[in-house]
């Protein structure tokens, strides 16, 4: 018996110790920046004033000071010269649940979802992993700032956006808390070997699901109203995370994929008078009269899906972004996920071959992000006065040939470009023939 309980205590410890170094990486973050930098002669891609070729960009104490051909060297900076390189935006990737989750097989590194259907107060960039494994390869491809999403099944709790080069949580926190995000209820009966259930109890529970939903909104408006009758109630964590809701300060993310989903969340944004913003979305090429018609944010989140009918083309998804735009709608790309993130800026380019332009991709991947996020201010387009975070390629970005990044900044300070996948590359790189 001793010597068992010694064998469960080694094993329990050995799998402790292989978890706890899966899923950190030891890559020490940027300094802040000590010197002007100046950039030379790179083509800028700057989203907002078109591509300038042959033009020069400065920043200083992390951001952006100068841009222009033969501009000025600072005294004491440090000159780089980029001829015939690329300078793009940082890459903002939204819905994701990097830092929350490391190995889908390994339960301990997973920690995006909390106890219950409804829990507005959880924060995701609470439980952020700034040492995750995931961000160096993540980062490789451009990808600068990511939205922290919490999972669940019906209100989830609220996004933050992260800066990927951190010491920790509290070091890669841009914006904090910036809306509810909700997994609208099932509005269909699925066949798959995993439902157990009739088609009538599943359109049961889809209905007990919204019902649930639409009084959680009822509850937390009640509690909204008394707040503002300055009412004496007792706090209550959910509904004071939901409060922004009402007074317009918060946004309302809701992740749905099928048509009626997404009408019967503008039906409830448009009753409630929600700042709406619609996730996922694989079906808003359905509505798009309707989305442009209300300014209604889509957060396009299948740029690489298969066609969920019969009788949809095998480029639905592919050519969604390209439909969105010529409709007026408002909308951004995302790829959600973990470790699949790295493929964002490939996944706008596959929509550039699909009839989307390569201004409005780029845009989909970094202005309009930001825009969604509440930081266009500060990020999401190469301007002055913005953070210098960006990244400079020899090829196209949105190539997943030609994309070749020599250098990473945020917020001005130079990032690493390695990864457990860089180094594994070298390694074999050196394997002997034989």
């Amino acid at each position: 018996m001793k010597h068992l309980k010694k064998t469960l205590a080694a094993a329990v410890l050995g799998t402790l110790a292989a978890t706890t170094t899966a899923h950190a990486n030891d890559q020490v973050p940027g300094d802040k920046q000590q010197q002007p930098i100046v950039l030379q002669g790179g083509t800028l891609h700057t989203v907002t004033q078109g591509i300038l070729a042959d033009t020069d960009l400065v920043f200083s104490d992390g951001k952006i000071t100068a841009i222009g051909a033969n501009v000025s060297v600072p005294d004491g900076a440090k000159v780089v010269d980029i001829s015939g390189q690329h300078v793009y935006p940082g890459v903002i990737a939204m819905n994701t649940t990097i830092g929350l989750n490391e190995i889908g097989a390994v339960r301990a590194t997973r920690d995006s979802r909390e106890v219950g259907g409804v829990t507005p107060e959880v924060a995701g960039h609470i439980a952020y992993n700034a040492d995750s494994e995931i961000i160096p390869t993540v980062r490789y491809h451009g990808i600068t700032h990511t939205q922290v999403v919490p999972e669940g099944s019906l209100v989830n709790g609220q996004s933050s956006l992260m800066q990927l080069d951190a010491w920790n949580y509290q070091h890669g926190l841009v914006a904090a808390e910036i809306g509810v995000h909700v997994s609208w209820p099932r509005t269909y009966i699925i066949n798959s070997w995993w439902e157990s259930r009739s088609a009538a109890e599943q359109r049961e529970a889809n209905q007990k699901s919204l019902k649930r939903l639409k009084q959680v909104f009822t509850d937390a408006k009640a509690y909204y109203d008394a707040k503002q009758a300055d009412l004496n109630i007792e706090v209550d964590q959910r509904w004071e995370a939901m409060l922004g809701l009402f007074d317009g300060s918060k946004k309302l993310f809701v992740h749905g994929e099928d048509k009626r989903q997404l009408e019967q969340a503008l039906d409830l944004a448009q009753e409630h008078g929600f700042d709406l913003v619609l996730v996922g979305a694989a079906d808003a090429w359905r509505i798009t009269d309707r989305l442009a018609a209300t300014n209604t944010p889509v957060v396009f989140g299948s740029p690489f899906g298969l066609p969920t009918r019969d009788d949809e083309g095998y480029d639905q998804a592919f050519s969604t972004p390209a439909k969105l735009a010529e409709a007026g709608v408002d909308f951004a790309i995302a790829y959600p996920g973990y470790w699949d993130v790295r493929n964002l800026p490939f996944a706008a380019g596959n929509a550039v071959a699909y009839g989307l332009s390569a201004d409005e991709a780029l845009k989909a991947i970094t202005l309009k992000p930001a825009e969604f996020l509440g930081v266009a201010d500060q990020l999401g387009s190469l301007e002055v006065g913005k953070s210098a975070s960006f990244s400079v390629s020899k090829g196209d970005l949105l190539d997943t040939i030609g994309q070749d990044l020599t250098h990473l900044f945020i917020d001005g300070r130079a990032v690493q470009l390695e990864s457990r996948h860089t180094q594994l590359y070298d390694k074999y790189q050196q394997k002997p023939a034989n």
